[in-house]
């Protein structure tokens, strides 16, 4: 099954894997509010849940390398447009954005043109809020 963002194979053929970035509390140290070191801390609610993609987009040409990279980058918008990313395994996240896209500092030229990257995806927890079966 290949993986994809709002029904988009963005990453294939190339290898890529899907990983979670932390998850739980949001804290704060007191002394933030009042500007004074004041021992202790505060959770002010739940992080973000951030998908992490990372891996090698693969094309046979120079330019078929370079349209797989404008097909990620003309998902990025503003303000986000939610969508459903599935990884290789049919796990779903809903009403994910893709937030972050990061190339390496160099193409790879062998057989085939090959570059490494790193997307993440963002599930905004206070746009969620509310609904079921989110996640």
């Amino acid at each position: 099954m290949p993986s994809s963002f709002n029904a988009i194979d963005l990453f294939g053929p190339g290898p890529h894997r899907f990983s979670l970035a932390a998850q739980g509390n949001a804290i704060v140290p007191f002394s933030e509010y009042v500007q004074a070191f004041v021992p202790g801390s505060i959770a002010y609610g739940l992080r973000d849940l951030d998908v992490i993609v990372t891996g090698r987009l693969v094309a046979d040409t120079e330019a078929a390398l370079w349209a797989r990279r404008d097909a990620i980058t003309a998902v990025i918008q503003y303000p986000p447009a939610p969508a459903t990313l599935i990884d290789h395994h049919g796990r779903q996240w809903t009403s994910m954005t893709l937030w972050k896209y990061t190339e390496a500092d160099r193409t790879d030229r062998g057989r085939k043109r090959s570059l490494q990257f790193t997307a993440i995806f963002r599930q905004n927890l206070l746009s969620v809020a509310g609904q079921s079966g989110e996640g």
